[in-house]
């Protein structure tokens, strides 16, 4: 059954931006609710395809998205199979070719290093074609630079940048940290989400109900 289009587009006559959850079909991503892709070059619905690079089920790896994420147009997860083994002599990916070089078919996965999932938190925001790697994990309310190469695990509420992504600085003190992470407002019933807009937007924890 076909997906109701105010499921997948949430601006009335934006064809670039949609809710990321209703367009995934692979088993080994999931997406939580309202997680928003713009994309103005390519159709946003083609995410999975364009997006989500060597994800092969061989692997058996993930990508998980939370909820509420804001994802830039170009961004990708680059998964375990884009990588070559680094404990082989030669980086040249034999196994790949099993048949040329007479070996197993069921070791083909020797061609790469097995990194892991991507995990994504909730409220993060991924800037304009950066790129994260297999085996990263992203924590609630971190910001990724525009296209910043995402090579090891960001804490949560922290901004990164450049090639490799480093850390430029916090979003918030220790304290408010502490605080949004225990209230997970992104877990909150809707209606009390949208009451409580007026204090997120204005930054006032304090008056969060």
């Amino acid at each position: 059954m076909a997906i109701p289009e105010k499921e997948i587009y949430p601006r009335t006559g934006d064809r670039q931006t949609i809710y990321l959850k209703p367009v995934i079909t692979d088993p080994n991503i999931s997406v939580g609710d309202y997680t928003m892709y713009n994309d103005f070059v390519h159709a946003p619905t083609d995410f999975q395809t364009n997006n989500v690079l060597y994800h092969y089920p061989v692997n058996g790896d993930r990508l998980t998205i939370g909820k509420f994420c804001s994802i830039a147009c170009g961004a990708k997860f680059l998964f375990t199979s884009a990588n070559h083994t680094m404990r082989s002599l030669s980086t040249y990916p034999f196994p790949l070719f099993f048949e040329a070089w007479g070996l197993e078919k069921s070791r083909v996965t020797d061609a790469w290093d097995n990194r892991g999932d991507i995990t994504v938190g909730n409220d993060v925001w991924i800037g304009y074609e950066a790129v994260i790697l297999s085996g990263v994990t992203i924590g609630d309310g971190a910001v990724i630079g525009t296209r910043a190469v995402v090579t090891r695990d960001v804490p949560p509420y922290t901004i990164v940048g450049g090639v490799p992504a480093k850390p430029i600085r916090p979003r918030f003190d220790p304290a408010t940290t502490a605080a949004l992470l225990e209230l997970r407002w992104w877990d909150w019933p809707r209606e009390r989400i949208r009451r409580n807009l007026p204090a997120i937007q204005a930054g006032r924890l304090d008056l969060l109900q």
